[in-house]
């Protein structure tokens, strides 16, 4: 009962904020209450300080099988939801510079129904910190990366819940299109033999990065033409781009631009393994020297 009624708080608060709900998204799974959405971002928070900790001393897992079959599976959902976007966006005949919530019908609910999975593929694709943290890729267990997957599926759970279609199916028709190209790019990093051929991970940045401008450009153009759609959603929406243009950004400039000098890769020591505060080197030179002077 007193989570009932934490329950109903939340939710009313919620409802204050934003107003009156879709009710063509009415009794949908996971979104009539905001719960679920909270404590699966708070449990994925959990899971990366938790797991880092139970990993730190463990060694890390291999889990091949499992991130091909993953990789695998987040491709095709990415490439169905591209698909389904397209046709019922081009059946509702739907205004690539400014579309309404309510004109198309029919082809609304279909949008809707396909950002709804979009939404579900958020919490998916808490798995991709999960295989880092099993795999002790902690470098890639960036503030980007946390950041980015907590903030869309809650964001997500409030565009299904006011705004399921309309001018909302642009952002997650270009992100499953990147996504398609992405994640195949992970199954294949997986398997040895193909990594020789992965040239175009910078490409793959550099292509979301222009899918952020795009997004913003084309919600900034709604602002520009109103046609129905919730201001405040617009102004939202291109604020948040930014700050993952920003942050990717950040993140290229570091990992591309910011080569190590020739000097410095050849000054750097091959093994760094570091035991009792000396490299692992040292011990094998002095065991060196200690062996030529029984020789003696």
């Amino acid at each position: 009962e007193t989570l009932k009624a934490f329950d109903r708080e939340v939710n009313a608060f919620v409802d204050c904020m934003f107003g009156p709900r879709d009710a063509r998204v009415r009794g949908w799974f996971l979104l009539d209450s905001y719960l679920p959405t909270f404590f699966l971002t708070g449990a994925y928070l959990l899971c990366i300080w938790l797991g880092n900790k139970i990993m730190k001393n463990r060694p890390p897992f291999s889990l091949r099988l499992h991130l091909i079959v993953y990789n695998l599976g987040i491709t095709l959902l990415s490439f169905y939801m591209l698909i389904e976007l397209i046709l019922a966006t081009w059946e509702g005949g739907y205004n690539l510079q400014c579309q309404n919530l309510h004109s198309a019908g029919e082809a609304d609910i279909r949008v809707a129904k396909v950002l709804w999975w979009y939404y579900f593929s958020k919490v998916i694709e808490f798995m991709d910190t999960i295989f880092f943290v099993l795999r002790k890729k902690s470098s890639q267990i960036t503030f980007l990366h946390v950041y980015h997957h907590a903030t869309m599926f809650n964001i997500w759970w409030c565009v299904l819940n006011w705004i399921p279609c309309g001018q909302s199916f642009f952002g997650p028709t270009l992100n499953s299109f990147i996504h398609v190209l992405m994640y195949s790019y992970y199954g294949l990093s997986v398997i040895p033999s193909m990594r020789k051929y992965l040239w175009w991970k910078k490409y793959l940045t550099q292509a979301q990065l222009i899918q952020f401008l795009l997004t913003i450009v084309h919600t900034l153009s709604a602002a520009v033409k109103p046609c129905g759609f919730p201001f405040g959603c617009l102004m939202f929406q291109s604020s948040y781009m930014a700050t993952l243009v920003i942050l990717f950004i950040n993140f290229y400039i570091k990992t591309y631009r910011k080569a190590p000098s020739r000097t410095a890769v050849k000054e750097t020591p091959v093994t760094t393994e570091i035991k009792n505060g000396f490299h692992k080197d040292y011990f094998a030179a002095a065991n060196g020297l200690q062996n030529n002077k029984k020789a003696q």
